[in-house]
Parts: C-alpha cells; sequence; structure tokens
C-alpha cells in the first residue's frame, strides 16, 4: 500500500478512529469539534468511500446533537433543561468512544439517536 492508499499518510481505520475522536477537539480548540470532523471528511471522501460514509455518520450527529442541545436549552427554563445538556453530554461523549473503536476495527457504528439528514 502506497501513501496514495492512505488519507493524510495514516492507515484507513486509523484515520477513521481519529475522525470520530475529532468531534472531542471542541474541548481544547474553539469550533474544532465542528471544523475539523468536516475538513477531515471533506478533504477525503471522493477517493475513499468508507470515509465518506464515517463522514455521514458523524455529521448527522453533530446535527442531532445541536437540535438536541436546542431543546434541552428551551428547556432549561422548566429546568430540565440542565439535566437534558447533561445526559447529551455524556451520550456525545459514549458514542465518539464507541464509534472512534468501531472504526478502528472496520466496522461503520451509526450513533444511537441520531437523525438521518444525510443517508448513509
Amino acid at each position: 500500500m502506497n501513501s496514495s492508499d492512505k488519507p493524510w499518510g495514516i492507515e484507513l481505520n486509523t484515520f477513521l478512529m481519529l475522525m470520530h475522536l475529532s468531534l472531542l477537539s471542541g474541548f481544547i480548540i474553539p469550533l474544532g469539534g465542528l471544523l475539523l470532523p468536516i475538513l477531515m471528511w471533506g478533504m477525503n471522501k471522493e477517493q475513499f468511500p468508507e470515509i465518506d460514509r464515517h463522514g455521514r455518520v458523524i455529521f448527522n450527529w453533530m446535527i442531532s446533537a445541536f437540535i438536541y442541545s436546542l431543546i434541552c436549552m428551551v428547556l432549561t427554563f422548566i429546568f430540565i433543561g440542565v439535566l437534558g445538556y447533561m445526559v447529551l453530554g455524556v451520550l456525545s461523549l459514549v458514542f465518539i468512544v464507541i464509534g472512534a473503536i468501531k472504526a478502528n476495527s472496520g466496522i461503520l457504528w451509526e450513533y444511537p439517536l441520531s437523525i438521518k439528514f444525510i443517508k448513509i
């Protein structure tokens, strides 16, 4: 396998794992959790169909989590939204880690509770 068969010179499954984990970069870099996965997906989706499939799963979750956070924001006025934010945060972390582990094993795992905006 030469370097043109590897996205960014990284083994495909490792790249897929990092693509999922890149969602967590927003905790360190402002907007990193939004921009990095989209950049990784957009730059490689044409050459690697597997990256396109994982990118769609990740993007669907990003949009879904945003919608859920908006619902939690509205619900904070009746105090249940804070609990919703905590649950959403834990679920996001768990889903991202599971998605990354599965991706490293060569498995596409669709995040539960993810709304299918883009078909996979």
